[in-house]
């Protein structure tokens, strides 16, 4: 059951998305694609409780499912609560007949990325007001191999405790002010060999999961 205070605000944003423009083969593509307004129709309508009850009456004389009144909607996904920790799952493979083939392409993912032309108008926990809500990369995961076989490697950025995110966690107080991506050194793990890698090494993997953290 879906249901929303406010019929007007139910596909309304905390930043036009309608200004993005996302390149494509990039993550804010890929999160334009997820959360856009789609239209069920045909045999993809929703049944309505309003219509069927409009056109047979109490829905305890209702008596065949032929009776249920379906109408064609509008649906769409969107972030209502801001987590303090954000994780993304990229899908690598797909399907190819009966076989599931990996997906190698490279998908461009920031070092600060903005959730809010991804977030609903009324979204919990951002203050009244805010436009923004940002997140900084702190850890990318890598797999190396096929649908069958491979191997996990990390990026992880070694930074000073974030007290802001803290509260976030524990008490879930959004008052952080950071625009700007926590500092600190990445590494690459794999395995038991570690060593520092640049920024621009983390951003060119093929990243498989990423990890942010909350700034604003």
């Amino acid at each position: 059951e879906v249901s929303t205070d406010d019929p007007e605000t139910a596909f309304c944003t905390l930043a036009n998305r309608e200004e993005l423009n996302p390149e494509e083969g990039s993550i804010h593509h890929c999160l334009y694609q997820f959360t856009r307004n789609e239209t069920l129709t045909e045999t993809n309508k929703l049944l309505c409780d309003v219509c069927t009850q409009r056109h047979c009456g109490p829905k305890n004389n209702i008596k065949s499912e032929k009776k249920f009144v379906y109408t064609n909607a509008k649906k769409q996904m969107l972030i209502s609560l801001a987590p303090p920790i954000l994780t993304l799952h990229l899908k690598r493979f797909q399907q190819a007949g009966f076989n599931l083939r990996k997906v190698n392409r490279h998908i461009k993912f920031p070092e600060v990325i903005d959730l809010a032309p991804f977030c609903t108008a009324k979204c919990k926990n951002v203050a009244e007001g805010n436009t923004k809500v940002l997140y900084s990369l702190y850890g990318v995961v890598e797999h190396s191999g096929t649908m069958r076989s491979g191997h996990y490697t990390a990026y992880v950025k070694m930074r000073a405790m974030n007290n802001h995110l803290s509260d976030l966690v524990l008490r879930g107080q959004s008052q952080a002010l950071e625009t700007e991506p926590v500092k600190g050194q990445w590494f690459h793990i794999s395995d038991t060999h570690v060593q520092p890698v640049s920024v621009s090494k983390v951003l060119s993997s093929h990243a498989y999961l990423l990890f942010y953290e909350r700034l604003l």
